[in-house]
Order: C-alpha cells, then structure tokens, then sequence
C-alpha cells in the first residue's frame, strides 16, 4: 500500500504569459490579447475568451473570431523575468519554493500551514503578500501532490487530506496536459483520469511507455518526484554605517580598507571569489550613488579597497580620472557605504608548478601596476585590445589594468603574418592590427612579396617599388559589411552555384601595422607636380599622381612611391550615419611612410610606418 505524497501548496497566476508581456512590454492585459507560438494561440486574455478564443487557435481563425485582437509572440525568457518578482514575494512569507513553470510556483505546505494557523489562513496570506508586493492577482490550490495542487489552484480549492484521488477521479484525461496520450486513451474508451487509474501499472507501462506510466503515476494522485525547492541566494552585501558624514578622501580611504576586508572574508568564507563590485554610497542628505566595477580576474582584498577608494576619491573630489570635466560633488557627506558583490564564482587557488612556480612572474607584475594604480590612479596603466574596425584606430581600445579586456568594436583582430623581408615594401604595405603608440614589433608585418601581386591601378613616381596589393584590394573594401550591414549579394563568377562568405570587417587594411597610430588624425595638403591640389573622385579617380606633401605648417616634403586609393563606404544604409573615405599610403624621399586619408576633400594623415 502506497503512502499518499505530502501536502502540496501551489500557487498560479492566470494567463501569465499576457500579464507578462503587460508588465515588460506595455501590452494591456485588459485588451483582447493572444499570445501566439508556432502560429497558435498559447495563451489568450480575459476579454479574448469572452470573444470565443481558446488556447490551441490558429492566428487567422483567431484574428476572424476578434478583429481587434493585440498578438504578442511567445518568449519564455519574458515570462521568467517577469515572473521573478512574484517569486521573490513568495519566499518572503514561506521558504523552499520550486518554479513548475513562469506563472507556478509551489511549496510544502506544512511549514506555511503551521507557522500561520491553518492552510486556509496561509493560502489568504500569500495571495494577499503577492497582490500587495506585485500587483498581481493569483490563486492558491492545496492537495497531497502537486500535480493535484496545481488543478486545485484552477478553482481555488483546499482539498483535505485523502481526497485528492477523489478530486482527480472525474476529471478528463487531458488534464494530464499530454495531448497524444489524451486522444489515445479516449480512443480506448478511458476518459477520465479515474478510469486511467485504475487500470494495471504494469500494463500501463508495456502499452504506453515510461511516459505513460509517469501520468499513470499523477491520475492516481501520486507524484513523480519530491519537491525541488530553491535555495535563497546567500546575502553577501555588506554595509557600514557612520555616524559622522565623510567628506575628506583619507577618511574614505580607511572606510573602504575596513569594508573590503569584511567582504573579502564573507566571500572566502563561501569559497567565492568577486569578479563585479558594487559600490553604492548614501550622503546625508539622502543623495544615492551607485557605480559598478568589473575585474578581469579575481578580486581581492587590497584590490577591492583600491576600487572603493577610487571611487570615493572620485566621487568626494568630484574627479573623473580622464581629465574632462568634473562631476558635480556630492551636496553633502557619505554616511552609508555598501559593496555589493554582483559577479562571484568558485575560489580556485593558483596551481603551482611541477618545476617551478606557474604565472609567478604575472602575480609580481600585477601587483606592481596594481600599486602603480593605487597611488596615480585607475587610469594611469593602460594596456591596448584589439578588436574589430577597418582603420587601425578603430581596432584599438585602451582599457585601466585589471579591467575586463573587451574589444570596442565586434570581430576578431586580423591574424598576424610573417615578418616582410624587405624594408621598403614593407613601409608601404597597408596594416590591419593597430598599435597605438606601440612598436610594430609586436605586431609581425607582411611583406609585399609575400601578399599576391596585382596592380591597383594607380602608379608611382620616383625611383621607390610600387607595392603589391593582394587580389581585389581595391575593390572589396567598398563592400562595407560589419555589424548591422545588409547582406550584399556576391558577385563575379565565384557567386554562381556557391556562396562566398565576406571577411570579418571587409575593407580593413591588410598587415603590417603602423608603428604609430595618431589619436586624432593631422590635416594635411597634397599636391602633384605643377602644384595643384590632388582630388579623388566620386569614382575614385585620382586627378593627378602625388608630389609633394604639407602637414599641417609644415615644409612641404617630396612624395617618392605612393599607392591607392583603397575606399570605404561605411554605414551606407544609415544616411544620418554614412561615411566614405578613400586611403593612400606614400613614401617620402627622406625613407617616412604614412597612411593618408581624404574624405570630403580634405586630407588626413591616420598613422606613421616605422
């Protein structure tokens, strides 16, 4: 004999994924509103029942039932959120909830039942915590078994002790909520879930599967498995409260040593570790300043006393650390500090060496630059990303130490080549990986030889090789795809019966790099050799080979060997956004290479090739 499964108390919230589409979308409940998956109707509201629409409706025959109906597409993910909250206010009055689903959630009722006098006074208190922390109306159902509990939960019943076979016993096979199975057994003759359970479990079990036997298992008003309750997240946060307003920077400093080491320790104490630090600070006039922090690698102690000092500085001096300007200063001092710590994983400690101590050398380095930091400031050490982008400024991002190295722009950086194995080929080859301010060392180039050779169709004055440019140069960068580009449809002989994928950021220019990447781009005149301003056309026709160069109110120089244009049209679906550009790179009789630009008419210099 069989023991009946424990008391069970579920509660539901009706048509939940229309309400959440009204809290997180805006869409009224109280309109007629379906929402809609695989082009049939999941769930409807109140108003769309009354106009003849059920669950399982096409869209057309619905929109034909109501003219008038709002359609919202189905987005589980909409649901969960939306559904946290309701959750949240649950826990607040009982513990061990378990989520069936967006719009369910269900808990032992012992707990609630005895803590509060009775199932009747804990099922009130609920719906009553839930309507006044959510705004949301639901209804509680009480059975031995969740799957009872939850249609209980339909019509708002406390079933007593015993009855739930009783309760299950006229209902119709398709509350089991397996269509398949339901349309089987109706052809068998079983139509209620009375007639299913009686029926032998291992005959159940040879004829419908294990699937079978599990709904076998619910009709006859035993579960399948226990309660899967949730376990609160543990409160990490920690606060200090101070009586005297702080306003000077020293008095914040020894506030934020004494807070990180109490978090430091709250978080070992778990086995954690804080990638993401929350630092929120309340002034005395009741002033609320919140920012958050992200680290690369793990946060500890001195690390998060560095952030919050900074912080504080910055907040307490009104300093941005970039020179710009200043935010306003708080209107008076801080007498609440909180750090929260917002991304935490498993503490893992450092492996050493077989031979000896592994990334020891990287600790000393961190640990200089983090000190480096500590007394100038975040900002002070700096170390460059790459990214995506077609101009090697715009593949470049410089990010604090110790801060999560994410590239400005999406895409992989181009992969470097070979180092070019002649030096005026190489000063004239176009570049891809940027490096600001950096040697070009670190960034192997590609040699012209090395790059397929075919003319751009532009020649060169002087003595100095014309470079080779790969295959195409000029003319695929005008295909300016990247992130948010329509697809432009490939042509040329290589697009019948095959599809040709685009490079990443096509138009970029191909390695070396630029030894030096100028911040913001020189203005500068270019000549030809009767001394008339060079212009590029719509076509990209050069009016006349290149001469002489002037940067800025500087001597004009001699123009030995150049090459281009290579353009890019970037953002040409956005007209408010639209940018084009045609580049050169010139060698000048003193052995300087540059990379020129020219849009609009005016001539740019972008970067110097060592």
């Amino acid at each position: 004999m069989s023991t009946a499964p424990p008391r069970a108390l579920l509660l539901w919230c009706p048509d939940w994924p229309v309400l959440a589409a009204e809290i997180v979308d805006g869409v009224p409940a109280t309109d007629p509103v379906v929402v809609l998956h695989a082009n049939r109707v999941v769930a409807c509201s109140e108003r769309a029942r009354a106009e003849g629409i059920r669950r399982g409706l096409r869209r057309r025959e619905a929109q034909g039932r109501c003219p008038q109906l709002t359609v919202v597409d189905h987005d589980p993910g909409r649901d969960a959120r939306a559904f946290e909250p309701v959750v949240a206010a649950v826990e607040e009055v009982v513990a061990g909830v378990e989520v069936i689903r967006p719009g369910a959630c269900v808990t032992a009722a012992r707990g609630p039942s005895r803590y509060l006098g009775g199932e009747e006074a804990a099922a009130e208190r609920i719906v009553e915590h839930v309507a006044q922390s959510c705004a949301v109306e639901s209804q509680v159902g009480i059975a031995d078994g969740v799957f009872a509990a939850g249609l209980a939960a339909r019509e708002g019943r406390i079933l007593p002790p015993g009855g739930t076979p009783e309760f299950l016993a006229g209902r119709p096979v398709e509350a089991l909520g397996r269509p398949a199975l339901a349309d089987l057994l109706r052809r068998l003759g079983v139509r209620t879930l009375g007639d299913f359970a009686a029926l032998p479990a291992g005959d159940v079990l040879a004829r419908f599967g294990f699937d079978g036997a599990l709904a076998h298992r619910l009709a006859a008003g035993r579960d399948d498995r226990p309660l899967a309750v949730r376990q609160p997240p543990v409160d990490l946060t920690v606060t200090a409260d101070h009586d005297e307003p702080i306003e000077r920077v020293d008095a914040a400093a020894f506030a934020a040593r004494t807070l990180a080491e109490r978090l430091h320790e709250r978080l070992a104490a778990y086995g954690l570790a804080c990638t993401r630090l929350g630092i929120e600070a309340v002034t005395a006039h009741g002033q609320e300043l919140h920012r958050v922090w992200r680290h690369d690698g793990l946060l500890t102690a001195a690390a998060i006393a560095d952030r919050v000092r900074w912080q504080l500085d910055g907040w307490l001096s009104g300093s941005n650390g970039r020179g710009g300007a200043r935010p306003a200063r708080p209107t008076a001092g801080i007498i609440r500090l909180r750090l929260v710590p917002d991304g935490v994983l498993a503490q893992a400690g450092l492996q050493p060496g077989l031979w000896g101590e592994t990334g020891a050398e990287r600790e000393r380095a961190h640990r200089a630059l983090s000190r480096v930091q500590g007394i100038l400031g975040p900002e002070a050490v700096v170390t460059a990303v790459l990214g995506g982008g077609r101009s090697p400024a715009e593949q470049v991002r410089l990010v604090p130490w110790g801060d999560e190295r994410a590239p400005a722009r999406p895409g992989p950086p181009p992969l470097p080549t070979l180092p070019s194995s002649g030096a005026a080929s190489s000063a004239l080859s176009p570049s891809a990986l940027p490096s600001s301010g950096a040697p070009s060392s670190a960034l192997p180039s590609s040699g012209a030889a090395s790059s397929g050779v075919a003319s751009s169709g532009v020649g060169s004055s002087g003595p100095a090789a014309v470079p080779a440019v790969r295959s195409g140069a000029a003319a695929a960068p005008v295909a300016s795809g990247g992130p948010g580009a329509p697809a432009r449809r490939a042509g040329g002989r290589a697009g019948r019966g095959r599809t040709v994928p685009e490079p990443p950021w096509p138009g970029r220019i191909p390695p070396p790099s630029p030894a030096v990447v100028l911040p913001t781009p020189v203005s500068a005149e270019v000549h030809d050799a009767s001394g008339q301003p060079v212009v590029v056309s719509a076509r990209l026709a050069v009016s006349a080979p290149p001469a002489r160069l002037t940067v800025g109110t500087g001597r004009p120089a001699d123009i030995s060997g150049w090459v281009g244009p290579w353009p890019v049209d970037e953002r040409w679906w956005a007209p408010a956004e639209a940018r084009r550009r045609a580049r050169f790179q010139v060698c000048l009789a003193d052995g300087t290479a540059l990379l020129l630009a020219v849009e609009g008419g005016q001539w740019l210099v972008e970067a110097i090739y060592d």
